[in-house]
């Protein structure tokens, strides 16, 4: 079963926490067992895993991440957000997680979040349930 989702984003740079709608996609797959692919289908926008209990976490990483990969930086890239671009292959593009008895195989403190680096935009989310 594969569905894609739309997800807006209301900021330039923001992690959403996405794992409720993997959930939702097994659930209504029927598969009891299996891999769950999270895949983004753009390039300024991507996919972790990570802690969900302390928002600081969230915060902490998109800070950082600044630090690593400023906006302005001589950067030739026309449309102006190579930063973008740059944090959202860091992050990555898709994410694979086991499923066992209908549910997604997190960790404890795990959570799925979509990674938005030049918003605020609409986004895909692919999902795919084996």
């Amino acid at each position: 079963m594969t569905k894609t989702l739309q997800i807006k984003t209301s900021a330039h740079s923001e992690f959403i926490n996405i794992t409720s709608l993997a959930e939702m996609v097994v659930k209504e797959s029927g598969i009891r067992e299996g891999i769950c692919l999270v895949f983004i289908p753009h390039t300024t926008c991507g996919v972790t895993i990570n802690e969900n209990a302390d928002p600081d976490v969230r915060r902490d990483m998109i800070t950082e991440l600044n630090e690593i990969v400023p906006w302005e930086n001589r950067y030739k890239h026309l449309e102006g957000n190579s930063a973008a671009h740059i944090k959202s292959s860091m992050m990555g593009f898709s994410s694979i997680i086991p499923i066992e008895n209908q549910h997604l195989q997190l960790g404890v403190w795990q959570g799925l979040y979509l990674c938005e680096f030049d918003g605020p935009r609409t986004r895909n989310v692919i999902i795919q349930v084996n």
